[in-house]
């Protein structure tokens, strides 16, 4: 799907989102679990009070969760300690894989601020010059699946490079001390890389492969609370709508919340994209192929179907 088509269909879930109030959820929940990371519309929603706001009339509370990266908040959300969050493409393939319960709610394209770093004096130049290299990343997440798509890119396989497993905290210092050849991140350690770090980018996501960004719900929330639910992704898709036209007020809320240099919260914020719009086929289907490329590599015990844990929105 073309991203402006996509933009079109989360403009529309904004309209939605202004004509229903939160007389629409259901209110026997008391209090929605939200997991979040350091950057994305979550923070934005977080930090202007946005959720806080339509579930106060009902006596919901919002709960933030902060979470270093995807595996670990789908961890939280499958065991119940976390309603819903937001994680790249790859997360949602390991937890299902492990039967995971959980749901994919809703998505959002990746059109930019991820990839893979090098030190900017390496002599790696080229993606070929990573063959016996140590490429950090943390496993199951979004960069793993740029890892891999890169790697067969240039006809290379998993066993080409040596993987190093690493969260973005960790991977940050070892990428500083030459512990690691090249770091695969998203933003903002993408840009802190970029910032900080004096990296080279030697490749970028939208190079590679079409990604996606997915929120993702427990399946017993969703299923027992589909109000609550659909006024999560409401609320998140009028923040998401104001996040695209105010960028420069984005970057200084994802500052103010997650603690993160002005400087490189504008350059994570510049390059984001934050449209909300429901999981089409088109995206079943590009998500259907990450998990195809990971049982073929071994990294997933067994094939799954992605479309078999799409949530399907009761009608109200």
């Amino acid at each position: 799907m073309k991203r402006r088509e996509f933009l079109k269909l989360s403009t529309a879930a904004v309209a939605v989102a202004a004509s229903q109030g939160v007389s629409r959820a259901q209110t026997a929940v008391k209090e929605v679990r939200i997991g979040y990371q350091k950057t994305g519309v979550l923070v934005i929603a977080r930090q202007q009070g946005t959720l806080e706001k339509r579930f106060a009339a009902g006596g919901v509370s919002v709960k933030w969760i902060e979470f270093t990266s995807g595996p670990p908040l789908l961890e939280a959300i499958s065991n119940g300690a976390a309603d819903f969050g937001a994680v790249g493409d790859s997360p949602p393939i390991f937890a299902q894989a492990a039967n995971a319960n959980i749901v994919y709610a809703a998505a959002s394209p990746i059109s930019n601020g991820q990839g893979i770093l090098v030190p900017s004096g390496s002599a790696i130049r080229t993606v070929a010059d990573l063959k016996g290299k140590r490429v950090g990343f943390t496993k199951g997440s979004s960069a793993h699946n740029i890892v891999v798509q890169t790697l067969e890119k240039v006809g290379f396989t998993y066993e080409d490079i040596t993987p190093v497993y690493l969260t973005p905290p960790d991977a940050g210092p070892a990428f500083a001390n030459g512990s690691i050849d090249a770091w695969a991140v998203w933003d903002p350690y993408f840009a802190i890389g970029e910032k900080k770090q004096n990296a080279r980018i030697l490749i970028n996501a939208y190079e590679v492969a079409k990604t996606n960004a997915f929120f993702i719900a427990n399946r017993d929330f969703a299923n027992r609370q589909p109000g609550p639910l659909r006024e999560v992704i409401a609320g998140l898709a009028v923040a998401a709508h104001w996040a695209e036209n105010n960028r420069d007020a984005v970057a200084k809320s994802l500052h103010e919340i997650t603690g993160v240099p002005l400087e490189i919260q504008t350059l994570a914020a510049s390059r984001a994209s934050f449209a909300i719009g429901p999981v089409t086929d088109g995206i079943i289907e590009t998500q259907q192929g990450v998990a195809d490329r990971f049982h073929k590599l071994g990294l997933i015990p067994k094939r799954i179907a992605v479309r078999d844990i799409v949530w399907k929105s009761p009608q109200t």
